[in-house]
């Protein structure tokens, strides 16, 4: 017998068919999709099944799966707005890292949640984050209910950088398939330029001793590209192959600056690629050669980075724009439909982060993470496309409903998880003590 029952949707369902089935029921049983398809009768009667099953009626609505943000610092939304309009350098050095030195690990929990909150509230199901604290960062993850590959950011060429790998080392054994198997982890060495060549190689040997993938930012810009063909003489991506990454999965974030035979190279080494285009568009990085590493084959997802460089984390919002600059940049309109957006956002950003037989599509078997989108809004007139309209049309505020693991974590926009008011509450509290001593903007 199912636990949950959402009758009378449009489901896009996101599987290789592309299906999508109008006036669709979809059952749920212990977390897992039991039955998607067309409408069908239950014991007899189609609009009343067991009283002990609950029932969402969802006509009039888009049910599709939640969406994947395979790259976020959730805790940055305590930064939001702080240090906007300057080029990465001078943001982390002079900006970021001065009042990140400051947090606390309550300030990350209330961060973390804040950025819960959020996701939540615009469809985000899953996400991958990097960050300190990371044990608090697990708890806001578990109590919030949502899907988290997590990994402690490790940064090598300021003190501390062997213990910050032993804290990652314990992280990922305490919490890997932690919260009923909504917890993953990784390890997070931050990127080549903070993390010298030695200090890669444990990094590697420890992801291999674990089980676990590594989480790391790769060519996020041309001066990043030219200190590293200065210092080392090659590629970023050529220097993290050399370093032995590649030998362990990698979630490789941004990739803006990379070469013909960079992306070869990281198709041939099973690297996954998350693709920024707000936070890269907001720091004047560049844009990422997504059409290129889609047709080489990589498994390409949509991220938000985190709010300090976004300043949101809104996944409509990247699905529009990743389909966006890549026209303009190219020049050409058919290039990263609406649909191949919207695979990156579901279907492509589960398969970056190796979750693909359990998330990203609506399917039988796979677990029960599902949003329901409000179609009966002025901007989705007329129907011509119900793929376009989610990519190019819907907002973060059309989602009514969010599903994971077959558990109601936003029901009609209201929150069951999490305490709203207390946590923006919070939220102000910690900024006041991180800022309060002369470090104001």
């Amino acid at each position: 017998m199912p636990d949950l029952f959402i009758k009378g949707a449009t489901i896009v369902t996101m599987d290789d068919e592309g299906s999508i089935i109008e006036d669709g029921d979809i059952e749920i049983s212990d977390g897992k999709i039991s039955y998607v398809g067309p409408h069908r009768e239950r014991g007899g009667a189609p609009d009343d099944p067991n009283p002990a099953v609950r029932t969402v009626d969802a006509a009039g609505k888009i049910a599709m799966p939640g969406l994947v943000n395979t790259h976020c610092h959730a805790a940055m939304t305590l930064f939001r707005g702080y240090g906007d309009d300057l080029p990465l350098k001078q943001w982390l050095e002079e900006k970021i890292w001065p009042v990140e030195a400051r947090l606390s690990a309550e300030d990350v929990y209330w961060g973390t949640m804040l950025g819960c909150l959020e996701m939540l509230r615009s469809g985000t199901t899953t996400f991958a984050d990097m960050y300190f604290f990371m044990n608090e960062v697990a708890k806001a993850v578990e109590e919030a209910g949502l899907r988290g590959v997590l990994a402690r950011g490790l940064v090598a060429t300021m003190p501390g950088g062997d213990k910050a790998l032993a804290e990652g080392e314990q992280f990922c054994s305490r919490w890997n398939g932690a919260a009923k198997g909504r917890i993953r982890t990784m390890l997070g060495p931050h990127a080549p330029y903070t993390c010298p060549p030695s200090f890669l190689r444990k990094v590697a040997n420890s992801a291999k001793a674990l089980g676990v993938g590594i989480h790391i930012h790769v060519a996020e810009t041309r001066g990043e590209v030219d200190d590293c063909l200065r210092d080392f003489g090659k590629s970023p991506v050529r220097h993290l192959e050399d370093a032995g990454l590649f030998e362990v999965s990698v979630l490789a974030a941004h990739c803006v600056h990379v070469s013909g035979e960079d992306i070869d190279l990281l198709k041939d080494r099973g690297v996954s690629v998350a693709h920024n285009p707000t936070s890269n568009m907001k720091l004047a990085s560049g844009i990422a050669p997504v059409p290129k590493m889609l047709e080489a084959g990589i498994a390409v997802g949509l991220g938000t980075d985190g709010a300090a460089s976004n300043n949101d984390l809104d996944m409509f919002e990247e699905m529009r724009l990743a389909a966006l600059i890549h026209k303009v940049n190219s020049m050409d309109p058919t290039v990263v439909p609406a649909r191949q957006a919207l695979e990156m956002a579901t279907k492509g950003g589960a398969r970056a982060l190796g979750l693909s037989s359990e998330i990203g599509s609506l399917e039988v078997g796979k677990r029960a993470d599902i949003i329901l989108v409000d179609f009966g809004k002025p901007h989705f007139y007329p129907r011509h496309d119900i793929i376009s309209h989610l990519v190019y049309t819907a907002h973060a505020s059309d989602v009514t409903t969010v599903i994971v693991d077959g558990k109601i974590l936003m029901d009609n926009g209201k929150f069951t998880t999490i305490d709203a008011e207390e946590t923006t509450y919070m939220v102000e509290q910690c900024v006041e003590r991180l800022l309060r001593k002369g470090n104001r903007i």
